[in-house]
């Protein structure tokens, strides 16, 4: 289709007028980064002026910066506690919003080992449902010719509780993937999966992925890009197919779906899609027996052209298997979203993944910044916050959001920083998550509950004498799904009375059952996280960490021992010291329902 000169944009050559709309729209809102910051203020606080928390600190209806930045202080998610609390228990009052707080969408980050809960309202969904839109016209200009084929994505919904007020409880793309803004999307060449709405709304884990798997391999020749939310995501996929291929080929071959698959409308859906198909059954059976998995997605849906998975953060540690897996396929990172809010995209997707950086669209959210001291300490007891036209290149920042839903100057926990700029919008590298220790998939654990999960497990020593001297871990992702190692090195006071292997291994398990909700539904529902490991080592160990700490320049009066390591000497001293590994015999207890 012939593209207007008029919607020409200075990012590339559009593919199509919808495009051309989707790109002129971000030239817009990034030519005017701090104009539209303002009004996007000021319609907030003009939307919820007569909120109870906005009334609390006078702003008296006020809408300019100034004011609010002075009146309004910076918080994180505790201090907004006792008014979630007073939602989620069915105060419909005008507390944080003054339209009705819909839904809560909860975050991988938890407070006190539970869910957060981010309020929000129905008119979010719009403004994700237009980051969302804005994807695909920018991945053309990149990759051609996506509308003449398919996606293979792996999306899953997870499980959603209610609170003792009535109001779903539920992750962001659980609450995406079960709208009309989803489920009666308008079709669109350049967006087709192959995956139907019945299995990527299917709410067991084992049924959703053997059908989407499925569809894919009997669209295999169709599908031009595989994707997944996460990285860790796609490589629980290719374990799943290791794992099933035999199953996948009989159905393909014989047409009939297997008897696993109880799921009513998964199974009136494939009824459709699936006929018998001798020939593919064979080409699964003779690729997937080979002992060589290497290239395997390329060898399966051999076209390919890039793999769409977040590999920014603590994601990054998979990508040397995904290149295993993919033959080295580009990995794009398309956008950059949370629970609390969604941020921005990435304007050149196909970048290296150590290169990814996101434009924060600022039609989105009030956006400020607090700049960040990595030594951890500052001079100023009161921080200046930066607007998001005022950051500084090369220089880190937390980010902070004022939402229309009720967040206001809210510490997300992000620590980015300043890449470049996209007209007058800066561009961000996601540098980590603060305070996170360990992460496989969307669990975040951080050094105190660590320490904590160490406390209660070393319990279990008591009665043999024994003590847990040093510890310190790292999240191994080498294995399918990852899972936390913990290294111990211990005192046994009595040698004829030492904990058993048996003891080892419940306390493992004592140590996951002190572990927040996230990792323990990884464990348990969505099979996202193995069981978690501790390795003992010698005694002196920890010393002989800290000789080469110090043989490396470390200060022998501030050494401290590191309680995540993932530097490969260090890993290596380890683990050339372990004398016993022990797992974690059992699930840990893990509920959908929160704890009250």
């Amino acid at each position: 289709m012939a593209v207007d000169d008029a919607l020409s944009s200075p990012l590339g050559p559009p593919a199509c007028e919808k495009d051309a709309k989707a790109l002129q729209f971000v030239e817009e809102m990034t030519r005017n980064t701090d104009s539209v910051q303002e009004d996007v203020l000021a319609k907030i606080l003009t939307q919820n002026a007569e909120v109870e928390y906005l009334k609390r600190f006078n702003l008296d209806g006020v809408t300019d910066r100034e004011t609010f930045k002075s009146k309004i202080p910076m918080i994180r998610y505790d201090d907004l506690q006792p008014e979630i609390q007073r939602i989620a228990n069915g105060d419909r009052s005008s507390i944080l919003s003054t339209h009705p707080i819909s839904e809560f969408l909860t975050s991988s980050g938890t407070s006190a080992g539970e869910r957060k809960l981010m309020p929000t309202i129905k008119q979010e969904l719009d403004r994700r449902q237009l980051l969302y839109s804005l994807l695909m016209p920018v991945m053309n200009l990149y990759v051609p010719g996506l509308d003449k084929g398919k996606g293979l994505y792996f999306l899953f919904v997870k499980s959603e509780t209610r609170t003792p007020g009535g109001l779903l409880a539920r992750p962001v793309l659980t609450s995406y993937y079960k709208s009309d803004h989803f489920k009666t999307r308008p079709y669109d060449p350049y967006n087709v999966y192959t995956s139907p709405n019945e299995a990527i709304l299917c709410a067991d884990s084992f049924q959703s992925m053997y059908t989407q798997m499925l569809c894919g391999l009997l669209e295999r020749e169709q599908v031009l890009r595989v994707g997944a939310v996460f990285a860790s995501g796609l490589l629980r996929a290719i374990r799943f197919l290791q794992l099933h291929w035999r199953e996948l080929a009989d159905d393909i071959e014989s047409g009939m779906l297997n008897k696993e698959i109880t799921d009513p409308s998964v199974k009136d859906c494939m009824v459709k899609i699936l006929k018998p198909n001798p020939k593919l059954a064979e080409f699964v059976r003779m690729e997937c027996s080979k002992e060589n998995w290497e290239g395997i997605i390329t060898r399966i849906w051999p076209n390919t052209k890039y793999l769409d998975v977040i590999v920014t953060g603590a994601m990054a540690q998979y990508i040397p298997t995904l290149d295993y897996y993919s033959g080295g396929l580009p990995l794009a990172c398309t956008m950059y979203a949370s629970s609390e809010c969604y941020f921005g995209l990435n304007l050149n997707p196909m970048c290296k993944p150590s290169e990814v950086c996101y434009t924060i669209m600022p039609n989105m959210a009030y956006f400020e910044f607090l700049p960040h001291n990595p030594a951890g300490f500052t001079h100023d007891s009161t921080p200046k916050l930066v607007d998001l036209a005022d950051v500084e290149l090369g220089k880190e920042y937390e980010l902070v959001i004022t939402t229309y839903a009720g967040l206001y100057r809210y510490q997300v926990g992000d620590i980015l920083r300043v890449t470049g700029f996209h007209n007058s919008a800066p561009q961000f590298h996601f540098v980590r998550r603060k305070n996170v220790l360990l992460s496989i998939d969307s669990d975040k654990t951080d050094e105190a509950e660590l320490q904590k999960a160490v406390e209660n497990a070393s319990q279990l020593l008591r009665e043999f004498n024994t003590s847990v001297v040093e510890y310190t871990s790292y999240a191994d992702t080498k294995t399918i799904p990852g899972h936390y190692v913990i290294y111990w090195e211990l005192l046994v006071k009595d040698p004829a009375n030492s904990p058993s292997d048996e003891v080892l291994n419940q306390c493992c398990l004592a140590m996951e059952e002190c572990l927040n909700s996230v990792y323990r539904q990884g464990r348990v529902a969505d099979y996202s996280i193995g069981p978690l490991e501790i390795r003992v080592v010698k005694n002196g160990t920890f010393e002989e960490l800290m000789d080469y700490a110090i043989s490396r320049g470390a200060s022998i009066n501030q050494y401290k021992v590191p309680r995540c390591v993932n530097f490969t000497p260090i890993m290596e001293l380890l683990d050339s010291r372990v004398v016993s590994k022990h797992f974690s015999p059992a699930l840990p207890y893990w509920t959908p329902e929160r704890r009250r």
